[in-house]
């Protein structure tokens, strides 16, 4: 996911939202697992 912008406090914040999760092959595992344990979230 490309930030535009030049504080690198902000370049390592990431959005932490159930779709950009469901991005990357990571994600997809982290909401499974809250799946899992939660029902559906």
């Amino acid at each position: 996911m490309k930030l535009k912008v030049r504080n690198s406090k902000n370049k390592k914040q990431k959005k932490t939202g159930f779709l950009t999760r469901q991005k990357t092959a990571g994600g997809r595992k982290v909401n499974k697992r809250q799946r899992a344990r939660h029902g559906s979230i």
